[in-house]
């Protein structure tokens, strides 16, 4: 069994690497859920701010002001679920603002311009193969979840 100390001593070294990991945890969740269901259980959902704290907490030195335009982007998207009629749905847009606030504005940036190479090629194959259509509407989570880990997994962040 552990002690106390010991514990304390592994998440103070490692704060940050746990948060990541946790994080990654979180996505997956999410990932089935938008699968599964097509929806994302919100509760759930807000439950990952509770993350965004922890890794301010442990996580790595990033000014504040990363952090919040880091969530700014979230915002935008959710401006863009208002406009576009949920074109881009409210649970995309409000994980984005947390992944944000969480991974800081250049981060979100780059996990943002993975997942959409990779829902981009991912569409590109299902119209090639008639599987698709131009108005075919796709989970868009585990294309993040895929690009947080991936950038995870290279060290990026």
């Amino acid at each position: 069994m552990f002690r106390i100390d010991t514990v304390l001593k592994i998440t103070a070294d490692h704060g940050w690497l746990i948060c990541k990991v946790v994080f990654a945890g979180y996505l997956g969740v999410l990932t089935v859920m938008d699968i599964r269901h097509k929806r994302l259980n919100l509760l759930f959902l807000l439950s990952g701010f509770l993350l965004v704290i922890a890794g301010w907490f442990f996580g790595r030195d990033l000014h504040p002001l990363l952090r919040i335009t880091g969530s700014g982007v979230g915002l935008v998207f959710l401006l863009a679920s208002r406009v576009t009629g949920e074109s881009f749905g409210y649970g995309d847009s409000l994980l984005i603002l947390i992944m944000g606030g969480f991974l800081g504005f250049w981060d979100i940036l780059s996990v943002l311009m993975a997942a959409f190479l990779l829902a981009a090629a991912f569409s590109g194959i299902m119209l090639v193969r008639k599987r698709f259509s131009r108005k075919t509407a796709f989970p868009f989570v585990p294309f993040l979840m895929i690009a947080y880990t991936g950038g995870m997994i290279l060290g990026i962040y």
